[in-house]
């Protein structure tokens, strides 16, 4: 009865974000291009540098939502709502001293926002407003959202996403009205803070109405602290292992304005916009698996564990590699037609962002089971990830370019994420050889490759000259072909020696049934 109940939550998950994201994915697109022409480049390179500038304030947040999301299986598992009131309360003391330090923080960073920068266009006004807009947004999720983290350790994460996203939808469509009619930059920034305090309020609400006995004291936390000494254990590892995913996400955007220039972050963030929204949704579906997985685990079943692993790895090599083929071909073209073609970049960048986009796009199943057993002890590896990263970032930029820029996260992500971390797993977790996954690695590999270089030869070879001049029903045209045919050739080459592609289709066919 709980696999079937785990199971349902991960299908409901999984249905939800996929529907959300498919709106968000559309109103994005249409409302960036408005952004652009209204708005200007400058612009929007602002608000994204401005966003990873606050990224390096929520650094501070040190892994806790993570270790209380994993302190939180067993006892949502057993039914402990002693248990988990308290935990929350201690989540919610320790987010309240962590929201204080943050925003001291960044009150004092804003000091320093003339030197950040020097050459702007913009009137510091509009800069500040952006900032602080974006630093009250983030201070309600320490103060106020906290208890949210028990929706996505029982696999509720479905409620916290709907009406997010709808908050979400509502906000740009607003900022998009706003910046054809009046094209103001103070009211682009309120708005942000303005939803972030709906989707509050909407949110707390809902909890309490499926949590009704959930009391959290945030007065008594720092006693309870004492009780949970394993809270204190998790978030010291976490923490470091936090400072990789940061610095991938946060980082590259300072090092491209660093190296190349403000617009080109704009131009660059046009094709992450696309991976990222990508990303989002289908990783909604793919990591709605992830609190299932932690239940799974804790059973301690290691055979069954790692039978989900193979499955779960299967069907999103396979899912990424399709992903990042159709990326790679499709998406100059489509930024020729979303936005024009000055906003067009070299093969090479593409190439670059592609290989990005399908490493960062996989390495999620084996994050999960990493969480899923605890292991947050390497702590090294994060931190050798970030220097990796850097290191390479800036030699490489200072050389090259962009293009230089973006081999630091690729170089760093393949030796940590793709060599260590399954290693890791597969030793401690699993139990097995890291050659196990080598070889699974390998064995995906190989027949997705065969399907992209053939299905490119037979678009090109067949329909190429019967698409050829750039409309949107060209484009959807060779987009619907070229993603059919990957589809349907990578499905067959695959299937026949993928054990975990078949037992995931035979277990899809029987859930459906």
């Amino acid at each position: 009865m709980a696999n079937e109940s785990r199971v349902k939550k991960s299908f409901l998950n999984a249905r939800v974000n996929f529907l959300c994201y498919l709106v968000v994915l559309f109103i994005s697109f249409y409302t960036r291009k408005i952004f652009l022409e209204k708005l200007g480049t400058d612009f929007i390179g602002l608000t994204g540098t401005l966003s990873s500038l606050l990224g390096f304030l929520n650094l501070a947040e040190l892994g806790v939502g993570s270790a209380i999301g994993y302190v939180l299986y067993k006892p949502i598992s057993d039914g402990d709502r002693v248990k988990i009131n308290e935990v929350i309360s201690v989540f919610g003391y320790l987010y309240r001293w962590i929201g204080f330090f943050i925003l001291g923080a960044g009150i004092v960073l804003s000091v320093f926002i003339p030197l950040i920068f020097p050459d702007t266009i913009f009137q510091f006004g509009v800069i500040y407003m952006g900032y602080y807009a974006y630093l009250a947004s983030s201070m309600i999720g320490y103060f106020v959202n906290y208890r949210s983290v028990l929706l996505g350790a029982d696999q509720r994460n479905y409620i916290v996403t709907g009406y997010f996203q709808l908050t979400n939808i509502i906000r740009v469509l607003i900022q998009m009205v706003l910046a054809i009619y009046i094209q103001n930059f103070y009211l682009y920034f309120a708005l942000e803070l303005i939803f972030g305090i709906i989707n509050s309020i909407i949110l707390n609400w809902k909890i309490n109405i499926i949590y009704p006995w959930l009391k959290s004291e945030i007065c008594l936390g720092r006693q309870l602290f004492k009780k949970y000494p394993e809270i204190g254990k998790y978030v010291k590892q976490l923490f470091l292992h936090k400072i990789g995913a940061f610095v991938y996400g946060q980082i590259t955007p300072f090092l491209i304005y660093a190296y190349v220039a403000l617009p080109v972050v704009a131009l660059y963030g046009n094709y992450t916009t696309i991976t990222q929204k990508v990303q989002g949704l289908v990783l909604g579906v793919l990591d709605s698996t992830g609190a299932g997985v932690g239940n799974l685990i804790s059973e301690g079943d290691n055979q069954k564990s790692y039978k989900i692993y193979q499955e779960l790895f299967s069907v999103r090599f396979w899912i990424s590699a399709i992903l990042t083929f159709c990326f790679f071909r499709l998406s100059n073209s489509f930024i020729l037609l979303w936005l024009g073609e000055e906003y067009l970049m070299s093969s090479l960048i593409i190439a670059l962002i592609s290989v990005q986009f399908f490493l960062s796009f996989l390495r999620g199943i084996t994050d999960q089971f990493l969480f899923g057993y605890g292991l947050f002890y390497d702590v090294w590896a994060p931190a050798a990830e970030s220097i990796l990263f850097v290191a390479v970032a800036m030699i490489a930029g200072k050389a090259w370019g962009l293009s230089g820029v973006l081999c630091g996260p690729i170089v760093s992500t393949i030796i940590i994420i793709y060599i260590w971390k399954p290693y890791f797993l597969f030793t401690k977790g699993f139990k097995k050889s890291y050659l196990a996954f080598a070889l699974f690695f390998i064995v995906h590999s190989i027949p997705m490759l065969l399907a992209f270089f053939g299905t490119d030869y037979v678009v090109d070879r067949f329909f190429s000259d019967k698409i050829s001049s750039y409309s949107w029903l060209n484009w959807i045209i060779e987009s619907a072909m070229f993603t059919t045919i990957i589809s349907i050739s990578s499905f067959v080459l695959l299937y026949p020696i993928s054990s975990g592609l078949r037992s995931f289709v035979h277990r899809f066919i029987h859930i459906r049934r």
